[in-house]
């Protein structure tokens, strides 16, 4: 029985995802239900990389043409999977766009950044621009909460107040959170150094 007559029969939403998007391959009406299974996910994954809707949007609709026409390159080995693929090619697809959107305007850092990092003021804009690409770089690789409360915290200048608010927590609970994504910056950072 093919996977196609056996997703007609069984529902698609019991095909795991890596015989869905084989499927899609050969019958390309399938490809929307990789679609449907992935988009909300990874519209929330680029908007905490990207910060805007609009950018989300596009990162998304873009990732999902970039799987679509690669699809001959996925091969799942071992514990590889199709959703760990398609998170790297969203990934990358949000940070070559931030790194875009970076180059078209100028780059804002909040009080608190200029705080803890005095330099900035000395800072041209072109280097603001760098370091601006380097730290989307580190955020784009860390846990989605992680990335989301230090872009808030030191790139949209929020106040621990106003995080616990939106996020409907204590400030007790903001910082111990934003400790938690320091490391995690920290640890990115270093592995993305050992790279180099």
């Amino acid at each position: 029985m093919s996977l196609e007559l056996l997703s007609v029969e069984t529902g698609k939403e019991t095909l795991s995802d890596e015989a869905l998007f084989e499927s899609s391959i050969k019958s390309p009406h399938l490809f929307r239900e990789v679609l449907e299974r992935y988009q909300e996910a990874f519209l929330r994954k680029a908007r905490g990389i990207l910060r805007s809707e609009e950018e989300a949007e596009d990162a998304v609709q873009e990732t999902f043409t970039k799987i679509y026409l690669k699809a001959g390159s996925f091969t799942p080995q071992g514990n590889g999977s199709f959703k760990s693929w398609g998170y790297r090619v969203l990934v990358n697809t949000c940070f070559s766009r931030y790194q875009s959107i970076k180059r078209r305007g100028t780059v804002q850092f909040s009080e608190e950044m200029e705080e803890v990092m005095p330099d900035l003021a000395n800072l041209g804009e072109k280097d603001k621009k760098e370091l601006a690409d380097y730290i989307g770089s580190i955020l784009s690789r860390m846990p989605e909460s992680a990335a989301n409360i230090l872009s808030r915290f030191y790139l949209d200048g929020k106040t621990g107040a106003e995080i616990a608010t939106e996020d409907g927590t204590t400030v007790g609970a903001v910082k111990t959170r934003m400790y938690r994504a320091k490391e995690a910056f920290r640890q990115v950072e270093k592995n993305l150094n050992l790279l180099v």
